[in-house]
């Protein structure tokens, strides 16, 4: 698939381009970065990334020891994967001889047997495996595999798959319910769905019958819980098909969610597919925000109860958000409904994407909905919050996550499910599909303005019979259908997406125009966080305030019921800017020397407010931002 999007295509070449050198640097130290603390409780255990190195001295082609945390090797990994994506849109020798000199080092780092991880191959080779709820080793060899698959296919060279199997081999060999082998888990999930990759290339079922048992053996009995770990946190409470709603560490639930999702897929396993379908239903109507964010506490980055989305100290980790990107991708593959592609728009075109500066070199760990600089220098409860993106973490995690999402945009576009095609999302490509015995080429434009226009071209050569699913955006309130220019009176509708059966011959055209309104929305009225206020949302982007053109205390601004929205562009390449009239309350000297006072009369007086897409946020220095207003 070819990506010709004037919105996604600038973000590919932004990957190419800035930030896969950049992190490659960043791993190998030999960027002047600077790394912060997201989690004032977590020390930060190098100035440096070190990741490079480390894989360096287990291979004995370096002095010295290991630096970071335990899971410091998936840093590498998840370059390396997004490298293998972004081969697929622009093939680039010098990024492969990078990625196979990676390949080569961590071949080198491996042991006879499989087992690779750095941390306890240099500090504690006696404790491989035996601290399973705080090791990380199967997480690191999860996405090792996901690398592996990902620089495969694109590039055919089977190094990185061969090394990929031969851990997940260990693995195998060492855990399972046979009598001789260990019993248990990885503290940190990612290895289950990874494992349903590697199974769906190479074909070998013990892959995926070891991803159903890591599944299935988690639960009460699974881990020693006499560290600072819960049950919740690692989701070891209960069974995972026991399971009713999201608990513990947000990135690990998404991880096991969608390990669930693609596990119960090629296994029939109805218990496992309706637990991901219960915590489904309690994350999007009770735990998530609006920008598609989840984890409401910095406290163990996780969830913690239905309706608790406070906007400036919760976490919304952006790997949280990448994880529930690929849930709702799990889930679309047992049952196409819009529900699912809504959410994953949502979390991908708010939360994910404002992980990344626009520099590429800048990111952000914590994504809050409102940000007060001084509070977050300040409050002790609010240092995870930061009022600009750093450019490196002692947990690297989400700057290489990012990476390998946005480089395989293409993986959550489309689908085919029962000989059917569906749109997704709506991003421009051209692509070559075969349904059933039909080679078709497909083209989708897309024009983004006060409204959404999607121009879908089939071209075959021979008469083909095909159905084609254009998804309903839950945030557009009419359509208007077209094929070849005759306008659809009576759109055949399933599960939220625009049924079009026909023979198709020739080069034929599907337009459709989606209306896009300026939305104010309102939160559920038991999240007391947002209660009289609003947020803007028009397409698929959530809005905010931000000082740099709202000025300060942004919480003494509203909006009034006359409030009207008008559109700007001041860049065709980026959604629009929203401004609208509304009021801010003014505070004069009838408070000079008071705290609290009686009798006192609000006074406002009009404002001009402008809105800016969230995503795009503290991208001009350091100011107050705002997603939910106050409302008349």
């Amino acid at each position: 698939m070819k990506i010709h999007d004037s919105f996604w295509s600038g973000y590919l070449r932004l990957i190419k381009g800035t930030v896969l050198p950049f992190q490659w640097s960043a791993l190998n130290d030999e960027e002047g970065i600077r790394v912060e603390i997201e989690n004032s409780d977590a020390p930060i255990p190098t100035e440096k990334s070190h990741a490079i190195a480390n894989l360096k001295i287990a291979a004995g082609l370096a002095s010295g020891t290991h630096q970071g945390y335990w899971f410091q090797d998936t840093d590498v990994y998840k370059w390396l994967e997004g490298v293998g994506h972004i081969l697929n849109h622009f093939p680039d020798k010098e990024l492969e001889t990078l990625a196979d000199e990676a390949i080569d080092l961590i071949e080198a780092a491996m042991e006879p047997d499989g087992y690779l991880n750095t941390f306890y191959q240099l500090r504690t080779p006696e404790l491989k495996f035996k601290q399973l709820h705080l090791s990380h080793e199967m997480y690191c060899c999860g996405h090792l595999i996901e690398a592996a698959v990902a620089y495969y296919t694109a590039t055919g060279k089977d190094k990185i798959l061969r090394l990929a199997c031969k851990f997940a081999d260990c693995i195998d060999q060492n855990f399972g319910p046979e009598e001789h082998k260990r019993h248990g888990t990885d503290g940190h999930q990612e290895i289950e769905p990874a494992l349903v990759k590697l199974y769906q290339l190479t074909g070998e079922e013990k892959y995926l019958k070891l991803a159903g048992y890591l599944l299935d053996v988690r639960g009460p009995d699974c881990f020693d819980f006499e560290s600072f770990y819960t049950p919740k946190y690692l989701q070891a409470y209960a069974r995972p098909k026991e399971q009713e709603t999201a608990e513990g560490h947000a990135v690990r639930m998404m991880y096991m969610l969608t390990g669930m999702a693609e596990t119960a897929l090629h296994t029939g396993d109805g218990e496992m597919l309706a637990a991901c379908h219960r915590i489904w239903e309690n994350i999007t109507t009770r735990r998530m925000y609006i920008t598609g964010g989840i984890g409401s506490t910095n406290i163990g980055e996780a969830f913690t109860f239905d309706y608790d989305l406070p906007n400036d100290t919760m976490y919304c980790e952006t790997c949280a958000s990448i994880g529930l990107i690929y849930f709702a991708r799990a889930m679309l593959n047992h049952e196409q409904d819009s529900r699912y592609a809504d959410v994953m728009e949502r979390a991908l075109y708010n939360n994910a994407l404002a992980g990344m500066g626009r520099d590429g070199k800048q990111y952000f760990y914590v994504n809050p909905l409102e940000s007060f600089p001084a509070a977050n220098q300040n409050s002790p409860n609010r240092g995870h919050v930061k009022s600009t993106r750093p450019d490196w973490f002692g947990c690297a995690c989400c700057p290489p996550n990012l990476a390998r999402t946005v480089s395989s945009i293409e993986k959550y576009m489309t689908s085919i499910a029962g000989g059917e095609y569906y749109t997704h999302l709506y991003i421009g490509y051209e692509s070559e599909v075969s349904l059933g015995e039909s080679s078709l080429t497909l083209r989708q434009e897309i024009a983004f303005d006060h409204r959404l226009d999607v121009t879908f071209t089939v071209d075959a050569k021979q008469p083909a019979g095909a159905v084609f699913n254009f998804r309903i955006p839950g945030w557009s309130r009419s359509f208007e259908a077209c094929v070849n220019g005759k306008k659809l009176d009576n759109p055949q509708i399933s599960h939220g997406y625009l049924k079009i059966s026909k023979v198709w011959s020739g080069s034929e055209t599907v337009t459709i125009t989606f209306d896009a309104p300026v939305l104010q929305v309102s939160a559920h009225p038991f999240v007391r966080a947002d209660a009289g206020k609003v947020a803007i949302q028009k397409g698929p982007f959530v809005y905010c305030l931000e000082e740099a053109d709202n000025g300060d205390n942004l919480h003494l601004v509203r909006l009034t019921p006359e409030t009207v929205f008008t559109e700007t562009r001041p860049n065709p390449l980026y959604p629009p800017t929203l401004v609208c009239n509304g009021e801010r309350l003014e505070v004069g000297g009838e408070w000079e020397g008071k705290l609290y006072a009686c009798g006192q009369t609000p006074r406002y007086r009009p404002a001009r407010l402008t809105f800016v897409p969230y995503y795009s946020w503290a991208n001009r220095g350091v100011g107050e931002m705002l997603v939910w207003v106050s409302k008349r």
